[in-house]
């Protein structure tokens, strides 16, 4: 769910005043534990380390991410494979090739 039209978006104000002391075209990596903080276009061009909970997730905050939030572009779970006797299978045969 969204957040209230009134409310306005949910942006970490520590976060913004380390946007802003840091001039454009640096090459910084700003570590953030603000997932839930909205981008905004203050925030086009820098590169954000996002933790998912174990790491810092570099993410370079492009225009078409505006409105979106940090925590979307930093997954938390890891992928593994799919299980079961059919996957064997198809290993296997990739090994053989």
């Amino acid at each position: 769910m969204s957040r209230s039209l009134k409310k306005g978006p949910y942006i970490d104000e520590k976060l913004l005043k380390k946007v802003k002391k840091l001039g454009p075209r640096s090459t910084e990596i700003i570590k953030t534990w603000s997932r839930a903080c909205t981008i905004t276009p203050e925030m086009i061009g820098f590169t954000f380390g996002v933790h998912n909970g174990k790491d810092f997730i570099p993410v370079k905050v492009a225009e078409d991410m505006v409105g979106h939030k940090l925590g979307e572009f930093s997954p938390t779970t890891k992928f593994s494979r799919h299980g079961g006797k059919m996957q064997r299978q198809l290993e296997t045969k990739r090994v053989k090739k």
